[in-house]
């Protein structure tokens, strides 16, 4: 999306309504994975630009997980999911039965974890756009780090910022408190191209 293409009213509602399509697949992929119902609340839609981002999530030296992947064919771009260490901790516990040290770092097996989790979570978002836009979208092998929320969104910044300055961010939130929260923050980074093939599809100009 280029600076100087604006979204209007219309192009933003289809753009929400894709990530609470996408939000409620993600959930119903969770509730699979604990074997347990998992509730979402209504996700709230942005359009930030990526200087935006960190404050967003909680600011700049939270501390989050993000997993990236690479979108190719007919949407070419990148999307992201960020979960703040909480809500990464709370999905480890939920699913593997232990306590985590909240103190210390992960060990590979939890790191594992959190990387499938991280798998089906954004295969199910990326699956329900592609469904919805009947485009083909080829996701890579995800990548998964640790680190502050500044520094894991460097990299959209630096990869994308010269095809366009805005990411479609949408906050799901899976489970009914904050002490149990599980959600986490999905973007959308297409190029200009791509997000122009998908309005077109949905047949918005």
């Amino acid at each position: 999306m280029a600076e100087n293409q604006i979204i209007n009213e219309m192009q933003f509602d289809v753009l929400r309504e894709i990530g609470n399509i996408g939000s409620g697949n993600a959930a119903t992929a969770l509730a699979k994975m604990l074997n347990q119902k998992v509730d979402i609340k209504v996700p709230k839609a942005a359009l930030l630009d990526f200087n935006e981002l960190p404050q967003a999530v909680g600011g700049e030296e939270t501390i989050v997980v993000g997993i990236l992947l690479t979108l190719s064919e007919d949407v070419e771009g990148m999307m992201m999911f960020i979960m703040k260490i909480e809500a990464a901790y709370n999905l480890i516990e939920k699913l593997m039965f232990m306590q985590v040290d909240r103190n210390g770092s992960l060990d590979e097996m939890q790191m594992s974890c959190l990387q499938e989790i991280g798998n089906i979570i954004t295969g199910a978002y990326l699956s329900s756009l592609s469904d919805l836009t009947r485009l083909t979208i080829q996701a890579s092998v995800p990548y998964m780090a640790m680190d502050m929320a500044g520094a894991i969104l460097s990299v959209p910044a630096i990869e994308f910022g010269k095809l366009g300055d805005k990411a479609l961010m949408i906050e799901a939130e899976f489970g009914e408190d904050a002490a149990n929260e599980i959600g986490g923050y999905f973007l959308l980074i297409p190029t200009m191209a791509s997000y122009d093939a998908i309005m077109a599809s949905l047949g918005i100009g």
